[in-house]
């Protein structure tokens, strides 16, 4: 595959940006590496950046999506609820030790296509049971991290299946840039602006105090409550060693808590969800008090099922995301069968678990405490698009006034 000298430049700044914007690497800190060894190439760059940005010690963790199949393929049936529990411990001991994170994602969307769904269940709810303390120390901010994908052979395949191999990992890649703005003379500049903009868009939101939103479109009439003393968030966060990250890159979203009790009405999907190699799409589902009472999938039915009864919290909303149709993912036309892209093409709506960074004082509140407040709590956080150019969302004051937040999924100022 021939790269242009441009081609490499873009690489080396991604993986420039990805460093110092993305974790935010502080001069001295350690940095933990997770990465698909698809991405192999692409992280050497990285771990070079990190050592430039002044990292200590730089540690690579690098994981082979094939390895997991051979395990679906021919483990005893009976031991999809093993976990090998020391690994969380020694992320949580990174933690401890003041290390930044990354995690660099290069997954093949489709590699458990045709595998048991039942055992992706179970494996998938044993990971997230056993990795909660991290999981949760990560998303509550304990230090600065990030999310990045990168090229893969198979994923490209995905996203650019009537093109010739050769050009489909380039495509990727070009994509990829595009939506990371490295494409732009000063990347690093471009997400200042980008960044300051949803900061403003996250005050003004935060200053309204909306009771509730009302999204309104095809299939979708929606009444999702907020959470008593939620805050919106999105862009970049504050860890708690005071760094500046973006937690995914690409991000295009303000999101916050709604209230586990206080959703009402239909919604429908308006992209496909990519999930365990499945997709599933034409999602439609009703609330009432919060609860998912009637949810059916034009295809993947039995996924979708499967997926809500993870746990209670699964039925419930855990957030809600505002995302203009005009953001450059969705300008892409593309599907890239992976949330990390996907969510930030579109708003939408996460099943499950809520964030501590999304409710005031969040991250000293006792569970019964957020519970009360109305956050939810789950195994999952699976997001879903609602938003396109035919969606219209109000923000309700809580006297009871709708207010247009956006028309024709664009923002109204």
């Amino acid at each position: 595959m021939g790269m242009s000298a441009s081609f490499e430049e873009k690489l080396r700044r991604f993986a420039e940006v990805a460093v110092k914007v993305g974790v935010g690497l502080q001069p001295g800190q350690k940095l933990f590496v997770n990465a698909n060894i698809e991405a192999l190439p692409f992280t050497r760059l990285v771990v070079e950046e990190a050592y430039k940005a002044g990292s200590r010690l730089v540690v690579t963790q690098l994981y082979d999506e094939q390895l997991n199949l051979a395990r679906y393929r021919h483990a005893p049936r009976d031991s999809f609820q093993e976990y090998a529990a020391f690994m969380v411990e020694a992320r949580l001991k990174a933690l401890d030790e003041g290390y930044a994170w990354l995690s660099i994602l290069a997954d093949d969307p489709e590699i458990l296509r045709g595998q048991d769904p039942e055992l992706i269940r179970q494996a998938s709810q044993t990971a997230a049971r056993f990795s909660k303390p991290f999981s949760d120390r990560i998303s509550g901010f304990a230090t600065n991290w990030c999310i990045i994908g990168a090229a893969s052979p198979r994923w490209a395949q995905l996203v650019f299946p009537n093109d010739p191999p050769s050009r489909q990992m380039q495509q990727l890649w070009e994509a990829i840039f595009k939506v990371s703005r490295v494409d732009q003379a000063d990347p690093i500049a471009a997400w200042k602006v980008h960044t300051d903009n949803l900061e403003r868009r996250v005050q003004q939101l935060n200053a309204r105090r909306y009771a509730a939103l009302h999204f309104r479109g095809p299939g979708t009439d929606l009444h999702v409550g907020l959470a008593e003393g939620h805050v919106w968030a999105g862009g970049a966060g504050q860890a708690q060693n005071g760094a500046r990250c973006i937690p995914n890159m690409p991000t295009e979203e303000v999101f916050t808590t709604p209230h586990r009790e206080r959703v009402e009405g239909w919604v429908q999907s308006t992209k496909p969800l990519s999930l365990h190699g499945n997709l599933l799409e034409g999602i439609r589902v009703r609330f009432a008090q919060g609860r998912v009472v009637e949810a059916q999938a034009e295809k993947g039915q039995e996924i979708l099922q499967h997926l809500l009864q993870t746990d209670e919290g699964a039925q419930r909303l855990g957030e809600v995301a505002l995302v203009p149709h005009s953001s450059p993912i969705s300008q892409t036309g593309l599907l890239f069968y992976e949330a990390l892209y996907d969510e930030n093409a579109a708003s939408h709506i996460a099943l499950g678990a809520s964030y501590d960074e999304c409710l005031e004082g969040g991250h000293g509140l006792t569970p019964e405490q957020k519970r009360a407040a109305g956050a939810n709590d789950s195994l999952i956080h699976i997001d879903w698009m609602i938003g396109s150019e035919h969606v219209d969302v109000d923000g309700i004051t809580p006297s009871g006034l709708a207010e247009p937040l956006m028309r024709g999924g664009e923002w109204v100022d």
